[in-house]
């Protein structure tokens, strides 16, 4: 059996994520490392916390904000952007976010059924097959060869923006993997007529994250008439001030770019090639892009405030609030099954805890010790960048590193910390 080498492993990684697989007020109690630490303990207690990760390799930098209704309370910057002689870690360093940009596509599409041009529950526009006319995979045959029939219902964008249509991941689902094995045996005459992306259950009967996504991203360019990146641009990013998110990033960007770092088996870090950027003519809404701790902060401030920030609005406040309600019922939101390590441990960002999909978001249904509210918003990216919404304690924040595999312990305990240090903090003003 071949073993994948490690730039086999990172060239796995980088297409995993490129499908998908995730004007504020003058900052008084912001901290970096080149910043004198002089704000209240809470906020000392995070400066310290996350040196200590950069320092000692737990990551190899990372990037964490803060904000409130009134703008900045927390900023810390440590680490570099790449071990063994990289420059040091900066507030405007470049980070892959990943599956971050879900939320962004999302975004663009709820923006459209505002405008009514589309519906969130009508079946979606028969774009490709495997939308108009999805197949289910219901077993393997003895000979072990995929056996599918038509889904119950259509598919609408309502279940795709919650991860209920049926499609999924390989990463996550032993299932699906099993099914894009299974067909590299067929013959080419019916491995070509073979459903891409089957589904693996009906739409609308249980929920599992996938490339949902990817498809509504598909949806907001045919209902636009503009590819992915203008969408963004023109109705998003440029309005937002977000300079420093893109598909596609110039060369001083480039130079401003944290570099990916792979977990070994010993517990250390090791830094990755970065990855050849080439023209693009496709854009995919569940992955592949880039931005920073600020611009993303600023994003999901606007989403805080209602849909509006500094003056500008990217959506209704009767919009966003719809993004934050539990939009599954009685589906559960469960833990995801890795199968392959080297990509993703195994995903449970809330152990033990009750949660559930919006519409962009994994929710929260309990509160975190000492953390989040309860029906805060949240998700994260491959490389292990993260970002919550509390919108009961009016809180967002983002935490950005570059490790894999997602979900590392040692990413999640800082964040974690991080996490507790802001609630801590905000307590005790």
């Amino acid at each position: 059996m071949h073993k994948p080498t490690r730039r086999e492993i990172f060239a796995t990684a980088a297409k995993a994520a490129a499908a998908g697989c995730f004007g504020a007020t003058a900052p008084n109690l912001a901290h970096s490392e080149t910043q004198a630490t002089t704000g209240p303990k809470p906020l000392s207690h995070i400066d310290s916390f996350l040196r200590t990760a950069a320092n000692t390799g737990q990551m190899p930098g990372v990037v964490a904000l803060a904000a409130s209704d009134g703008g900045l309370v927390y900023e810390g910057v440590f680490g570099r952007r790449r071990l063994g002689g990289g420059q040091p870690m900066t507030r405007d360093t470049v980070f892959r976010v990943a599956s971050m940009v879900k939320l962004i596509t999302t975004v663009a599409a709820l923006q459209l059924v505002e405008q009514d041009k589309l519906s969130l529950d009508a079946p979606v526009p028969d774009i490709e097959p495997e939308l108009g006319a999805p197949q289910v995979l219901e077993e393997f045959t003895s000979g072990g060869l995929p056996s599918l029939r038509p889904a119950k219902r259509p598919i609408s964008l309502r279940q795709l923006l919650t991860h209920t249509a049926g499609f999924t991941y390989r990463l996550w689902d032993a299932k699906a993997a099993r099914y894009f094995k299974a067909i590299e045996l067929l013959p080419a005459a019916a491995r070509s007529k073979a459903p891409r992306t089957p589904l693996m259950f009906d739409p609308g009967e249980r929920w599992q994250y996938g490339p949902n996504i990817d498809w509504v991203g598909r949806i907001v360019e045919l209902t636009s008439g503009m590819p992915l990146e203008i969408y963004f641009r023109k109705h998003i990013f440029d309005p937002l001030g977000m300079n420093d998110t893109a598909f596609i990033i110039s060369d001083p960007q480039r130079l401003r770019e944290a570099s990916v770092h792979r977990r070994e088996p010993d517990g250390s870090l090791l830094p990755q090639p970065v990855e050849k950027q080439t023209p693009q003519q496709t854009f995919h809404g569940g992955g592949g892009i880039y931005s920073t701790a600020p611009d993303y902060l600023t994003f999901i401030r606007a989403l805080m405030q209602g849909g509006a920030l500094d003056g500008v609005r990217i959506l209704r406040p009767e919009t966003v609030s719809l993004m934050s309600e539990n939009q599954i019922g009685d589906i559960r939101v469960g833990v995801l099954r890795t199968t392959q390590p080297d990509l993703s441990n195994d995903v449970d960002l809330f152990p033990d805890m009750t949660c559930k999909w919006g519409l962009g978001h994994l929710i929260n249904m309990e509160a975190v010790p000492n953390g989040r509210s309860a029906g805060s918003l949240t998700w994260g990216g491959l490389f292990n960048t993260y970002y919550w919404i509390d919108p009961a304690r009016h809180i967002a924040a983002v935490f950005m590193t570059q490790v894999l595999p997602f979900a590392d312990i040692r990413a999640l305990r800082a964040y974690r910390q991080f996490e507790r240090g802001i609630y801590q903090a905000t307590k005790a003003g």
